[in-house]
């Protein structure tokens, strides 16, 4: 699967690139296919894009948002993937509530990851997936060792265990984020060279499993070794 790396001299100029790069694909999905449906990333690291985009000047009413994955938490807690990115961001457009499909945490993870396998099972397809990638190599919530890594059967799986808190999660699935569209990965900061490194390098990652048909998009600053530039092929900014 290609992997395009794209560099940046840091994080202000990384995120101007995302911010264009959305910018520019969600209008070609407005005027083709009428919506824009994108995942987004949780963590702190994308936090400044979604700043960025509330500014940003589109047909909300057209977007249709969906979570690469959550914590097991109360609805409004501040912990939430989806409170980061309503505080950050969506609660300040205006797009239509039933179209920002978070995810419900139910009486258990079980039932939640299931209740969201549902929701999936309806959406219309992905136009963009949002990645982030940790410093242990997990990506969304799909930690290196899990088994439910590479299950292909569901859309999203409940995970028990997460080596960071909260222990329970959902997530989508690798089978679920591998539908995508288009696949953009934001990688920044010097702690996370070494993941980025050996994912690159071949190591058997989370974010190996997700194998979308047009390849994936890692935006980064991280200055690679020469063979690792090799191995994947550098895209311009």
């Amino acid at each position: 699967m290609e992997k395009r790396i794209h560099y940046y001299a840091g994080p202000v100029q990384l995120v101007d690139a995302l911010y264009n790069g959305i910018a520019g694909l969600s209008a070609r999905c407005l005027e083709q296919r009428g919506c824009f449906s994108v995942v987004l990333a949780g963590g702190s690291t994308p936090q400044p894009l979604y700043r960025r985009l509330r500014h940003f000047a589109t047909d909300w009413q057209r977007w249709h948002i969906y979570f690469g994955d959550e914590r097991w938490l109360p609805v409004g807690d501040p912990g939430r993937n989806d409170a980061m990115a309503a505080a950050a961001w969506l609660d300040h457009v205006p797009i239509p509530s039933q179209q920002v499909h978070r995810i419900a945490p139910g009486t258990s993870v079980v039932d939640a990851a299931a209740a969201y396998a549902a929701v999936l099972e309806h959406a219309r397809g992905f136009d963009l997936a949002l990645l982030g990638l940790g410093e242990d190599g997990h990506t969304a919530s799909l930690f290196p060792g899990d088994p439910l890594v590479g299950q292909g059967d569901t859309l999203a799986i409940a995970v028990t265990n997460a080596p960071k808190p909260p222990a329970q999660r959902v997530s989508m699935s690798a089978r679920c984020l591998s539908s995508a569209a288009a696949v953009w990965y934001m990688v920044t900061g010097p702690g996370k060279r070494e993941a980025l490194e050996s994912w690159l390098g071949g190591a058997q990652l989370p974010p190996e499993h997700i194998r979308p048909r047009n390849g994936i998009d890692v935006f980064t600053d991280i200055t690679l070794p020469g063979e690792l530039r090799r191995r994947s092929r550098e895209a311009c900014p």
